[in-house]
């Protein structure tokens, strides 16, 4: 053969040449990005547009319904999920897999653009792609006061912009920093009320005269030889505002600040963020894509720590991260790492205890680092990054790239042993398998490359670890052809002794072929075989899983109190109580030991998350969590659970069971019944109904009184005007201080009663000095907390995260038997909307990503079966052949299913996407060792030997090897089976496919093949020769 003739002729060029990769190798190593996961393009938009002080009613009338229906017709879009709560609304579109966001983000542009008349204290919508990016935080930091400092933390919200958040996000490789918890300036104008009628003044005329001073330009003038700019200054400052004049009484003028006070201060506090149990600001920082977290991750830190000396300390403030993305991935990174290099330890050790010659051994060990550098350089060179997916696929490789060098060393030494010379053996070794080698090798790119062009999350995420050991096992044969026949024929310079097995293949070769001896006892083989595999596999498949949770040191919860919760009543009775709670635990007088907790409350949702001191306690502090810390709060749900790896590529473990109807009150019911019916059918599970089950946030409605309003000279608009005022204030135009631009709000002094609000007096045109209550009717009454839309219809959807041992399709089908009749049985009373739309459940989240990845799985796994077996058709030039390699694939089946079912029996282990993975790196090694003993008995029979003397050959020269392969592949995978540690998890499942099904398959298609191969020949009695 050319490469390897080439190769031995120059062996110098082939040391350069190992010598380049190592170079390139090692440059490419200290280049790759590192990252947790690999980058995923999630086909999504998210559109978020804030509305200050207003309910979710108002906001899916005004905004969020109006933007739908420009949107509704967007091409690919798939769903249109939306969410109205206080003062805010979102929308997510999802687009199917493969579209173009960036052709769909100008058409959502173009869309929204037909939305006009936004109401006039409405923000611009904020467009993000790939939905909510706070999953993608790689950081999270937390300001808090120093000692003596007794300054409101939340009044630094503009400090933090302003030199933090600038600070963080100048880092290279920081993509944008969100803050959280701090509150911005604003102008307060609170007038009196009583005082301002007095005066007669009309309070929406006032609000008129207050948002309508600007300043102005009036153009140029020439004057002599210069032109001017005419310019009149019009808006007034804070401190001239106070003597705007209004109106004027008795000759008098009613001056601004004879009703009102202005003051520049800080938005009305709706909630709080605390750390350690004390109030602080929280803010993250988004990695770009493609950078190397280690490396920003580090920049990070030396900007904390260049403020905490600097502006932070002469400012009274502290810095501390809570939350750091890269322990995990060196722990992971390590744990791979390590069992990466005893799994190749292990791997010499079997082939030194086949071969027992030392110099043999090393030149089969360097096809793992030369195909592991060469595989580094590939990726860099194709932008990918190294995180714990494609770490794997390294560590799995190991196994793998071992095959090709085994089968050429094997057959150069066999040859060496037959007394052949070094250069010859080395030549006609590398040669005889070439065939073989170049079928399995095709093949088993063939079987992994559709996953890697796949659209779907699920291909995106596993494209790392099918390139990888793509490149990998390519690497492996071009250096199993080059460097090894050159290394054989420098370093194997005397191979005299005989094999020190070569009894035991002789006599398991001995015993395969009487075992196989008769038609009869062939055929009961093959269907034994067979009918053990499918009847196996059917019985024992396991339920399947969307991928591992990970196991993070990162516990986080989520807290719904009760609706209508004040900010005071939330701090004292919910933060503080949970606070002190949780201070024994947070000095280290309880174990286990809590080294950060975070917790925030902002109306009806809340959110608390913590690490451990010590990794190993993570399960027991959510234990204490659950049981102790969140438990007896009044009307409160509350739950924690571990931080997942991927709960940002479709939600983790999560279902989201939609509930949809036309009626609110058939609705809440039916929530409610399937509430109740998981509870109690999924024990242990966590359930977030969002938004909440009942209609029970507090509202006072002012209901007009249309007559009296009329009489009195009042329109809709006014009075409107006026609740706003009364409430959290009337927006009325903005102020630019130099620096920054503060928006201005019309307030009336505190009210505590809704008797007082009636009594509330309202100067009108035609009636003089009336009360609000003459105006309108109070009513005391409950209104949604939040409200949520999905293809606009309005949803409740309980976010059911099932139990760790219950599988993600186990619960799926629990769900539907014993919690979809319940609900549906509340649904058959709920009416036919306007639009045709009938009450429906419908499940999403994980569950939809789940459907999604197992077909795009399944399609992949079928092409690949097609593409296997049309290229080794080929390759043997024959299409039975082909079907013989093909009817192996069973074999290995049930072996890694049922190894799976043990492990599942020490440790939950269900069939994640992950762990399915390793059936198509199972389907690769499988079918290597039946090319060897297919293409083995077809050269055989083309050197004149019998059908029954072939296989018998075939057997005898290529047991060794298949031994060799199946050993060294099964004890690279041993160390991710068997050692726990972080990201184990991860990997768990895949080494124990690979284990099982190597170990059944080898021992299965070491019987199974001869038996085919063997059909229609007459049984052969002569003994099998030495």
């Amino acid at each position: 053969m050319s490469l390897t003739s080439s190769a031995l002729k120059n062996p110098t060029g082939v040391v350069v040449a190992v010598l380049l990769v190592a170079l390139f190798g090692a440059i490419s190593l200290f280049k790759l990005p590192v990252q947790l996961t690999p980058d995923i393009s999630k086909p999504e938009i998210s559109i978020s547009t804030s509305w200050r002080s207003a309910a979710p009613e108002e906001i899916e009338a005004e905004i969020i319904e109006r933007q739908e229906d420009v949107l509704k017709g967007l091409q690919g879009l798939e769903s249109l999920t939306s969410s109205s709560s206080q003062g805010n609304g979102n929308i997510t579109l999802l687009y199917r897999s493969g579209a173009d966001l960036d052709r769909a983000l100008i058409d959502l542009m173009s869309a929204l653009n037909q939305v006009s008349n936004y109401p006039p204290d409405a923000t611009e919508p904020i467009i993000s792609v790939g939905g909510n990016d706070q999953g993608s935080a790689i950081a999270w930091f937390a300001l808090k006061p120093l000692a003596g400092n007794t300054r409101d933390i939340s009044t630094y919200q503009d400090y933090v912009e302003e030199v933090i958040q600038a600070k963080i996000e100048r880092v290279s490789g920081v993509a944008k920093s969100q803050v959280y918890g701090g509150a911005v300036s604003q102008v307060h104008i609170t007038f009196d009320p009583y005082k301002a009628v007095s005066l007669g003044l009309n309070i929406p005329e006032l609000a008129l005269s207050l948002g309508n001073n600007t300043d102005t330009s009036g153009g140029f003038n020439e004057v002599g030889r210069r032109k001017y700019t005419l310019r009149f200054s019009g808006k007034y400052s804070p401190e001239k505002l106070e003597e705007m004049v209004l109106s004027w009484r008795n000759g008098e003028a009613v001056l601004l600040k004879d009703v009102a006070t202005i003051k520049q201060t800080f938005q009305d506090k709706t909630g709080i963020i605390t750390l350690d149990g004390s109030p602080a600001i929280a803010m993250n920082a988004q990695a770009e894509q493609g950078v190397n977290v280690i490396a920003v991750m580090k920049e990070l830190k030396q900007a904390m720590k260049e403020l905490n000396e600097g502006p932070l300390k002469r400012a009274g403030l502290h810095m501390i991260q809570m939350s750091d993305e890269t322990i995990y991935i060196n722990r992971s990174m390590d744990l791979v790492k390590n069992n990466l290099i005893l799994g190749v330890f292990l791997a010499i050790v079997v082939l030194w205890w086949f071969l027992r010659k030392f110099r043999a051994t090393l030149i089969v060990a360097l096809a793992i680092p030369i195909s592991l550098v060469l595989t580094l350089i590939v990726m860099y060179a194709a932008g990918r990054t190294l995180n714990i997916i494609s770490m794997a696929g390294l560590a799995f490789a190991v196994g793998m790239v071992l095959d090709a060098a085994i089968v050429v060393l094997e057959n150069i030494v066999r040859l060496r042993e037959k007394g052949e010379g070094a250069e010859e053996a080395a030549l006609k070794g590398a040669t005889q398998v070439w065939g073989a080698l170049i079928a399995s090798t095709i093949t088993t790119v063939a079987i992994f490359l559709p996953i890697a062009f796949l659209d779907a999350v699920s291909g995106q995420l596993f494209a790392d670890l099918a390139i990888t050991i793509s490149v990998a096992i390519v690497s492996s044969l071009l250096i199993a052809v080059t460097v090894l026949p050159a290394a054989a024929r420098m370093l194997l310079n005397e191979v005299k002794e005989e094999d020190p097995h070569a009894h035991w293949w002789r006599n398991i070769t001995q015993g395969i072929m009487h075992i196989t001896s008769t038609p009869t006892k062939r055929y009961a083989w093959i269907f034994g075989l067979m009918f053990i595999s499918f009847t196996g596999t059917y019985s024992l498949f396991p339920k399947v899983d969307y991928l591992p949770k990970g196991n993070q040191n990162q516990f986080q919860a989520f807290l719904l109190p009760p609706p209508g919760l004040s900010y005071p009543a939330a701090s004292v009775e919910m933060s503080e109580e949970i606070n002190r709670r949780l201070m024994p635990y947070l000095s280290g007088e309880k174990e286990p030991k809590i080294k950060h907790t975070w917790m925030g409350i902002f109306g009806t949702f809340g959110f608390m998350g913590g690490r451990a001191e010590d990794v190993d306690d993570i399960g027991a502090i959510i234990g204490v969590i659950n049981s102790e810390i969140l438990r007896g709060f009044p009307d409160t749900m509350a739950f924690a659970s571990q931080a997942q790896i991927f709960a940002s590529l479709g939600g983790g473990r999560r279902i989201d069971v939609d509930i949809q109807g036309n009626d609110v009150d058939v609705l809440l019911s039916a929530a409610q019944a399937g509430y109740d019916a998981i509870s109690q059918a999924l024990e242990g599970a966590s359930i977030q109904p969002t938004p909440g089950l009942t209609l029970a946030e507090p509202e006072l409605r002012m209901l007009p009184k249309e007559r009296r309003m009329a009489e009195a000279g009042v329109s809709r608009q006014q009075v409107a005007a006026l609740s706003s005022a009364l409430g959290s204030g009337l927006y009325v135009g903005d102020y630019f201080n130099g620096q920054k631009r503060l928006n201005v709000f019309l307030r009336t002094t505190d009210w505590e009663t809704p008797e007082e609000l009636e009594a509330m007096p309202f100067y009108t045109p035609n009636a003089g000095v009336l009360p609000i209550g003459e105006l309108v009717d109070i009513v005391r009454t409950a209104g949604p907390s939040s409200i949520r839309r999905v293809d606009r219809q309005r949803t409740i959807t309980l976010q059911v995260t099932p139990p760790e041992n219950i599988s993600l399709e186990e619960a799926i089908d629990i769900i539907k038997e014993k919690a979809e009749p319940a609900i549906m049985n509340v649904l058959a009373g709920d009416a036919q909307g306007d639009s045709g739309n009938l009450a429906s459940v419908k499940y999403r989240g994980s569950a939809e990503a789940l459907t999604e990845a197992l077909k795009s799985m399944s399609e992949s796994f079928v092409l690949a079966l097609i593409i296997l077996y049309l290229l080794m058709s080929a390759l043997f030039q024959s299409f039975k052949d082909s079907l013989l390699v093909v009817l192996t694939i069973p074999l290995a089946t049930i072996g890694g299913i049922g190894f799976l079912q043990l492990s599942n029996l020490i440790i939950f282990q269900p069939l994640d996407l992950l762990t399915m993975i390793g059936f198509i790196i199972l389907l690769g090694l499988v079918v290597n060792n039946a090319i060897l003993l297919v293409y083995q008995t077809r050269m055989g029979e083309r050197e004149g030997l019998t059908r029954n003397k072939a296989v018998e050959q075939a057997v005898r020269l290529r047991l060794r090897p298949i031994l060799m392969s199946t050993l060294t592949s099964i004890c690279g995978m041993l160390p991710l089976l068997l050692i726990p540690g972080a990201g184990a998890e991860l990997y768990r499942g895949i080494a124990a496919v690979i284990v099982g099904g190597m170990s059944v398959s080898t021992l299965f298609t070491l019987i199974f093949l001869p038996s085919l191969l063997q059909l229609g020949t007459k049984k052969e009695v002569a003994l099998i020769s030495n």
